[in-house]
């Protein structure tokens, strides 16, 4: 297995790790603690906004790293 394998595995494990925490962690408890149904459309409106800003904010650290690493 080459580098570049082991670099697309271990991307391919946290970003499927990371999806399951979000959802189990953010999205459901966000969506079950509601009873109205546009109460719980606006929680998971909301909860998928939190995932793309830190979606974001990871992608601005990651390219700030490339950029100032050398």
């Amino acid at each position: 297995m080459s580098r570049t394998d082991v670099d697309y595995l271990v991307a391919a494990c946290a970003a499927v790790f990371g999806l399951a925490l979000f959802a189990g962690l953010i999205f459901l408890p966000a969506l079950t603690s509601y009873a109205r149904l546009w109460e719980r459309v606006a929680a998971g409106v909301l909860s998928l906004y939190v995932l793309a800003v830190l979606v974001g904010i990871g992608m601005v650290a990651a390219l700030a790293v490339v950029y100032f690493w050398g």
